[in-house]
């Protein structure tokens, strides 16, 4: 718009101006307010991490300092806050702890969140853990450590009043195939609520979780998966190169009242791409619009790129052959157990990639999500990796974890790989549900096992076997090798390990064990 030129006419209507500038002051404040009720609102209800905690009553059923009512800090393992027993993974039965935590916490929510749909989240809790809200049960007992779960909650709230959380944590589950899967294994067992718990409140017509397939050709996929549509008229994606820096074209697409799934598709020119040595990085923006205003907002980062499994060929990121120069990683810290923080996962990316690695095993079950994040964006690849070490999830319960484990890390261009359990913990009923739920179609591996035209044996030599491993038909990239846990000497004799995995066209390289000790202080 021109500036008027007429001072005088200016000068001479005061209050014109004012009320121009009124309007556009209360113009801008609207918006913001509208843009902000689009997006989902998060309340922690815990700490964010080990770094981070916020007190919750607790009472422990037996063990140390038991059968009294205190404090824990959330999110902890309550061995390492002085409770109940430590275990390891091979004890006997005769004396693992099987104690139970009990914890209660109060809080408010807005009033304003009267009209949005609320969800209770907890993004890892060992293991069976039962939810009440206001004494009633906020859904099923949830089965399985590793993995994040939510409730809705929406009709058990008291807005702008006081509301009391009550959860049981069962350090031993009801369920024994994931007793078997999770505690009967050679690493630590700590029970309690380890990672954080927060409050998601979203619209009544809200996009649920996305789905994204961002390939090397520059072509994007995405699939938005809806709830309670009844008035929303379409979706649209926006990709940006940053904050405020639009790449492309939105992607827009009209749903009807009976969608729950919209696929979304473009392609973009010369797109950056996401590999270790340069991890490109973009944010797409997916809106869910009624009557063409936005109605709920969500952002996701992401990177293009493509893996592909060449059988009797190699692993290839972006048309690249590579070769695995990896590590298995547990989420452990010596004084807070399993329960970490983001500045852990930025300190142990770095001193990978400062030991000249690209690539990490989660072993041996998913990591938190700033692990993922931290990957993403050091550049980082990582086998993310079903619980399950030498006894398998039964497929009920195995298949809801992995839908569970998909949905919160398929995103993340950082996971090239999922492995369907460790060392024998494989149940393969659950193949097809890894290979039905990820969009991107990452080729699935079960460590320690020929599968799929993948080998994956543990502690071979070098030179070892004729036609098999180094010298087989399958592509050869040991999940655990030259064990160094607790044994000192860790990489002894790499150097032959490695002349093989460069020169032999199957290796596709290989994870030491592993990153580090795992002692604990007590």
């Amino acid at each position: 718009m021109k500036p008027l030129e007429n001072n005088k006419f200016q000068n001479a209507c005061p209050m014109k101006s004012i009320n121009i500038k009124l309007l556009t002051l209360f113009a801008f404040l609207f918006f913001a307010l509208v843009s902000f009720s689009q997006e989902t609102k998060r309340i922690y209800i815990s700490g964010t991490g080990s770094d981070n905690t916020r007190d919750w009553e607790f009472y422990c059923t037996n063990g140390m300092n038991s059968r009294v009512w205190t404090t824990i800090p959330v999110p902890s393992n309550w061995e390492t806050q002085g409770f109940g027993k430590y275990n390891y993974g091979l004890d006997k039965d005769s004396v693992r702890g099987k104690e139970s935590g009990l914890y209660r916490y109060h809080f408010n929510v807005p009033s304003s969140w009267k009209n949005s749909i609320v969800k209770i989240v907890f993004d890892g809790s060992m293991t069976d853990t039962k939810v009440k809200l206001n004494g009633k049960p906020a859904g099923p007992i949830h089965q399985g450590a590793f993995y994040r779960f939510s409730y809705d909650i929406t009709n058990l709230l008291k807005y702008g009043k006081d509301n009391i959380l009550e959860v049981k944590v069962d350090k031993s589950s009801a369920d024994n195939s994931v007793n078997h899967a999770e505690r009967f294994a050679d690493y630590w067992i700590f029970g309690g609520i380890f990672r954080p718990v927060y409050l998601e409140a979203l619209p009544k017509q809200y996009i649920r979780k996305v789905a994204i397939n961002a390939r090397d050709d520059g072509n994007f996929y995405a699939d938005l998966f809806l709830e309670n549509i009844q008035s929303a008229s379409k979706v649209s994606a926006q990709i940006y190169i940053s904050d405020d820096k639009e790449f492309g074209f939105p992607v827009i697409e009209n749903i009807r009242n009976s969608d729950s799934v919209v696929h979304l598709h473009s392609q973009y020119k010369s797109p950056l791409l996401w590999s270790p040595e340069f991890p490109n990085l973009y944010t797409v923006r997916f809106t869910l619009y009624e009557n063409n205003q936005p109605i709920h907002v969500i952002d996701k980062r992401f990177g293009f790129r493509t893996v592909e499994l060449r059988k009797r060929d190699g692993i290839y990121l972006n048309g690249t052959k590579i070769k695995f120069k990896g590590i298995c990683r547990h989420s452990f810290w010596p004084t807070t157990g399993r329960a970490l923080n983001k500045n852990i996962s930025i300190a142990d990316v770095n001193l990978m990639k400062d030991m000249n690695m690209n690539a990490v095993r989660n072993s041996h079950y998913p990591a938190d999500e700033h692990f993922y994040d931290v990957c993403d964006s050091l550049g980082l690849m990582v086998l993310d990796e079903l619980a399950g070490w030498h006894d398998a999830y039964k497929t009920e319960v195995g298949t809801k974890l992995v839908k569970e484990m998909i949905s919160a890390n398929q995103n993340h261009p950082s996971v090239v790989l999922w492995i369907n359990g460790n060392e024998g913990g494989h149940n393969p009923e659950l193949v097809p549900v890894f290979e039905q739920l990820d969009i991107q179609k990452r080729p699935v591996t079960q460590a320690w096992e020929t599968f799929d035209g993948m080998d994956t044996q543990h502690y071979i030599n070098y030179d070892y076997g004729n036609g098999t491993a180094f010298h087989g038909h399958f592509v050869f990239f040991p999940t655990e090798f030259l064990h160094g846990l607790y044994d000192g000497g860790h990489g002894a004799g790499l150097e032959d390990y490695w002349e093989e995995m460069w020169n032999l066209p199957l290796s596709a390289g290989g994870f030491l064990w592993d990153f580090s000790d795992e002692g604990v202080v007590r």
